[in-house]
C-alpha cells in the first residue's frame, strides 16, 4: 500500500502478584502523501518520519507509565506514497482501531472524518493548520493536536502589540499555504487593533541564492521605514533570503526570523529539555512542531487511559473533553481541549533559530476563563456546531 507499513508494539509484562486486568490500546497512524511545491533551497529537507517519530516517542512515554498499571499500547503506522488511496488506508486502520493519528491535508482529513467507519472514532489532526477545520468545517470526531494558523499569528500579534511595533509591512508568497498564513495574519492584527501599512507579493523566479543581495534591497526600498517586516512564506521558499538584505535594517518576523512555533529545539524550560533529549536519542534529529503534535496526540490517549483505566472510545472521549483532563506538555501550563471545537489549548513559542524570545499568551492579555483562549478562535467567535 505504501512505502512502509509496520506495527510497533510496546508491551510490558507485570509481576505475577499484580491481579489488575490488562487494558490494551491499539492506535493507528496514517501519513498521507502531499505534493509540495519546489523551493529555491533544499537545505532543510523534511524528515521522512516527521510526525511518526513524535508518535513513537509518545508511545514510549505511555509505556513507561503503563508498565506499572498493566496498560499496554500498540501503534500501527501506514505511510502512503504518491498515488496510494488514503480513504482505503483509513478504512483499513479504522476497522482495527477507533483511534487514528492523522498526518493529512485538510481536504483528505475531512473525507476520512466523514467516513461511516469513523463515526465513533477519535481522529487527531497533527498536520493541518487551517482555521476553518476548527470553525465552520469542524467535525465532532476530530481533535486538533496541532495549533491553528490563527493561534500562531495571534501569538505574533500579541508580541507586536506588547513591543509597540505598530508600523507593519509584509511580503507574501503565492503558494496556498502562504496565502492562508497571510489571511490569518491580517485577521490577527485586526484582532489586536493593528494593521499592515504596506504589502508586496513575492513573485520572483530568479535564483535568490545568487541575486538576493541585489534584488531584495530594491524590492523593499519603497517600504520606507517601519517597525517590523512580516514574511508569509510557509513553504520556506524565499524568506531566508530576505533577512539581512532589506533596505532598512529592521526585524523580520512571521514564517522567517522571529516565528510563532508549536515546538522548537530552543525550548528548554519546564522540563522540555528532557523531552528534547529523549526524542534526539530515539530519532537522531530535533523534534519538529508536527512531531510534537503527534506526541501530544499519543500522550493524550495515554493520559486518558491512565486516569480512566479504560480503552473504551466513549469513556476516553468523555474524559479528554472534560474539565478533569490535563496534559503535561512541557510548556509551563497544563494543556486541555476546547469543548467548542476540539482544539488543544497550548502556549505558542515566539522564537528565532537560536533562542526562545517569549511565550504567548503574553502577560497582560487576559481572558475571563483561560488566558490560552486569547490565541485562536474563542468560543463567542466560533461557528463550530459539531461540538454543541
Amino acid at each position: 500500500m505504501g512505502r512502509t507499513s509496520f506495527i510497533t508494539t510496546l508491551c510490558v509484562a507485570l509481576c505475577a502478584t499484580v491481579t489488575q486486568a490488562e487494558v490494551a490500546l491499539n492506535v493507528g497512524y496514517l501519513s498521507v502523501f502531499e505534493e509540495r511545491p519546489p523551493t529555491l533551497s533544499n537545505l532543510d529537507p523534511e524528515p521522512e518520519d516527521i510526525g511518526l517519530a513524535g508518535a513513537l516517542t509518545g508511545l514510549s512515554d505511555n509505556a513507561t507509565t503503563g508498565k506499572f498499571l498493566n496498560h499496554t499500547y500498540e501503534l500501527t503506522s501506514t505511510m502512503l506514497e504518491d498515488g496510494d488511496d488514503p480513504i482505503a488506508a483509513a478504512k483499513e486502520i479504522l476497522s482495527a482501531s477507533p483511534y487514528l493519528i492523522l498526518d493529512a491535508p485538510a481536504d483528505v482529513l475531512l473525507q476520512i472524518a466523514d467516513l461511516p467507519e469513523a463515526a465513533s472514532a477519535i481522529i487527531f489532526n497533527t498536520a493541518a493548520g487551517e482555521t476553518d477545520l476548527r470553525d465552520t468545517a469542524c467535525r465532532a470526531n476530530v481533535l486538533h493536536a496541532l495549533p491553528s494558523d490563527a493561534m500562531r499569528t495571534d501569538a505574533l500579534a500579541q508580541f507586536f502589540f506588547k513591543r509597540r511595533w505598530d508600523d507593519l509591512v509584509m511580503i507574501t508568497g503565492t503558494h496556498p499555504r502562504d496565502v492562508r498564513y497571510t489571511e490569518a495574519m491580517r485577521n490577527s492584527l485586526a484582532k489586536f487593533n493593528l494593521e499592515i501599512r504596506a504589502e508586496k507579493e513575492w513573485a520572483f523566479d530568479a535564483d535568490m541564492r545568487r541575486a538576493a543581495a541585489q534584488e531584495v534591497p530594491l524590492f523593499t526600498q519603497d517600504f520606507d521605514d517601519y517597525d517590523v517586516l512580516i514574511i508569509a512564506d510557509e513553504e520556506q521558499d524565499f524568506g531566508r533570503y530576505i533577512l539581512y538584505n532589506t533596505w532598512q535594517a529592521r526585524p523580520v518576523a512571521g514564517s522567517e526570523g522571529l516565528s510563532a512555533l508549536t515546538w522548537s529545539p530552543v525550548i528548554e524550560q519546564w522540563g522540555a529539555a528532557q523531552l528534547q533529549s529523549r526524542f534526539q536519542k530515539e530519532h537522531a534529529r530535533d523534534m519538529t512542531s508536527q512531531d510534537y503534535a503527534a506526541w501530544a496526540a499519543m500522550r493524550t490517549l495515554g493520559e486518558a487511559v491512565t486516569r480512566t483505566d479504560s480503552a473504551d472510545v466513549a469513556v476516553l472521549r468523555d474524559y479528554i473533553m472534560s474539565n478533569e483532563f490535563e496534559l503535561a506538555g512541557f510548556k509551563g501550563r497544563p494543556l486541555t481541549y476546547r469543548d467548542w471545537n476540539g482544539q488543544l489549548r497550548q502556549p505558542i513559542a515566539i522564537a528565532h533559530p537560536r533562542a526562545l524570545v517569549a511565550q504567548a499568551p503574553l502577560e497582560g492579555f487576559l481572558h475571563q476563563t483561560n488566558e490560552l483562549d486569547t490565541l485562536g478562535r474563542d468560543s463567542p467567535e466560533s461557528n463550530c456546531e459539531a461540538f454543541q
